[in-house]
């Protein structure tokens, strides 16, 4: 039986999807919408709108948005960047991190219901390959 990556990513993206959904009532309850919370798990790695919106792969114009709301629920603050002045960086508050983590939380044991259909075994071969399909090319031994 051939599989194709399309049939694979679209699975994946269905998963993350039922995973999402059956999140939504937490993330209310916590005050969140669900690109919110997006972009509240973001702000440690890329603490600036614009790589957000990169990562994340949102228009800059709906970050704004987003940030906007955020702010104004307390779960982040713009602090000016010493190394550039002309900047703002976003910093969680600690209501972010506590709204944050508990919305991650809500997250993994939603995922960790669907993967308890899975065995052991699997579980350990899906992470091989999930890690496998993250790796640069380079540490894979691979070329583009």
């Amino acid at each position: 039986m051939s599989v194709d990556g399309a049939q694979l990513w679209t699975l994946n993206q269905r998963l993350l999807a039922v995973v999402m959904d059956a999140c939504t009532q937490e993330l209310a309850e916590l005050g969140l919408e669900t690109k919110e919370f997006f972009v509240l798990a973001e702000v440690e790695a890329s603490p600036y709108p614009a790589e957000i919106a990169t990562a994340l792969l949102l228009p800059k114009a709906s970050v704004t948005v987003y940030v906007r709301n955020l702010v104004a629920k307390g779960f982040i603050r713009r602090e000016i960047d010493e190394a550039d002045l002309r900047r703002h960086r976003l910093v969680l508050t600690d209501e972010g991190t506590k709204a944050r983590d508990r919305a991650l939380a809500a997250l993994a044991a939603e995922y960790d219901r669907r993967l308890a259909r899975v065995t052991p075994q699997d579980r350990v071969e899906l992470q091989r390959i999930l890690k496998a399909m993250l790796a640069s090319p380079a540490s894979a031994g691979m070329r583009e």
